[in-house]
């Protein structure tokens, strides 16, 4: 918005030429995220309170966890405010990448809301916790994966082939169907993709700060890639793709670090607030978006990989659980388990690490992660 009014006034006041420079106006959308979380930070987490919105338990979860039950959640409002408001003031809005993206980052972020509220809703009427029901959830992911991936084949964002994705470490390597009737194979690819970030980052948000410290640093690796991918010279000089436009997608990405990082101030242990489904599946739904709109798809497994080990830790259980229920009964089954609990930040807690010692341990593997991927930049 910002851009928009004062930009065409930069003839006369030399100030405002500040605005055609992304790195400014990310490093702006990052500050004002941050004050904004500061800012709003105990607003919310009163209001949060007053209305008795505390954190549903979930069944299977370590016993240290059981006294969380009083702790306010949906903090994943603050997220969504503290991103989309920088957003709104410093980022182009007529660049369509900001626009989708902040687009699925809102509808995710209302899919995880009514979860929230149903569970609230069904503690407070005695009933089983389940929340929105899985299908019902699981549709509203797909729907937002299908309309995304229609709108990127029949209005293609740049030059490359809407039905198209890079390989990392390999230079100007484009996967693509052979054939144009095939392309229609990109939606389920895309449906894919976003349906399983979101759901990542909600099963990995267990600990205090876990899911906001990973997301941070993902999201702060997107920017990088954003910054570059969106530039003539830097995407020459590395021999990687040039996206026109894809660099206002930087903006995007420091709002949301600014967002998570002054969330975090809130959430870490102990957690004064935790950000629910409201914040983890809007968080997931906004890394898969950039993912995809950046034709770096394949690069999320790399840059999120603590989020791909827990999805796959849930998956390995519940499979083997399943499998050794049908084969041996349901004695042998619950005797033997792959990890002591899944996801596997639980493996570890009940393995003997503290909360804090798992989280801070699972940051520094996704800083790791981080690097592997910005590597791929260079070592192509």
């Amino acid at each position: 918005m910002l851009y928009h009014l004062l930009q065409p006034l930069a003839p006369d006041v030399r100030l405002f030429n500040l605005l055609n420079y992304i790195t400014f106006r990310s490093a702006a959308a990052f500050v004002t995220a941050l004050l904004l979380s500061f800012l709003l930070g105990p607003l919310v987490i009163r209001r949060l309170a007053a209305m008795a919105v505390h954190q549903v338990v979930r069944e299977g979860v370590p016993d240290t966890h059981q006294g969380k039950g009083r702790t306010p959640t949906m903090g994943g409002v603050l997220i969504l405010l503290a991103t989309l408001a920088p957003v709104l003031l410093w980022a182009r809005l007529d660049n369509r990448y900001v626009l989708y993206a902040g687009v699925v980052m809102l509808w995710m972020g209302a899919i995880g809301f009514l979860d929230d509220v149903l569970k609230l809703r069904q503690k407070r009427l005695g009933l089983k916790n389940e929340g929105l029901v899985e299908r019902y959830k699981l549709a509203g992911q797909v729907t937002c994966g299908v309309l995304l991936a229609t709108l990127l084949l029949v209005a293609p964002l740049n030059g490359l082939p809407a039905a198209s994705t890079t390989l990392p470490f390999f230079k100007y390597v484009l996967v693509a169907p052979a054939a144009a009737w095939a392309a229609w194979v990109y939606v389920p690819f895309v449906t894919v993709v976003l349906t399983g970030a979101s759901n990542a980052v909600n099963l990995t948000d267990g600990l205090d700060g876990l899911a906001a410290g990973l997301s941070a640093v993902a999201l702060l690796t997107f920017a990088v890639f954003a910054y570059v991918l969106g530039r003539v010279d830097t995407s020459a000089y590395l021999q990687v793709f040039y996206l026109r436009g894809a660099g206002e997608l930087t903006v995007f990405c420091a709002a949301a670090v600014g967002a998570c990082i002054g969330f975090l101030w809130y959430n870490a242990n102990p957690a004064q607030v935790f950000m629910g489904d409201t914040g983890s599946l809007a968080l997931g739904g906004a890394l898969g978006a950039i993912a995809i709109l950046l034709k770096s798809e394949l690069l999320l497994l790399v840059v999120g990989a603590v989020f791909v080990a827990e999805t796959l830790s849930v998956i390995i259980q519940r499979s083997v659980f399943k499998w050794r229920r049908r084969r041996y009964g349901l004695a042998h089954a619950q005797a033997h388990r792959v990890f002591r609990r899944a996801p596997l930040h639980h493996h570890f807690e009940l393995s003997g690490w503290p909360e804090g010692q798992v989280v801070v341990r699972f940051w520094i593997v996704g800083i790791l992660c981080a690097i592997v991927a910005l590597s791929t930049l260079k070592l192509r």
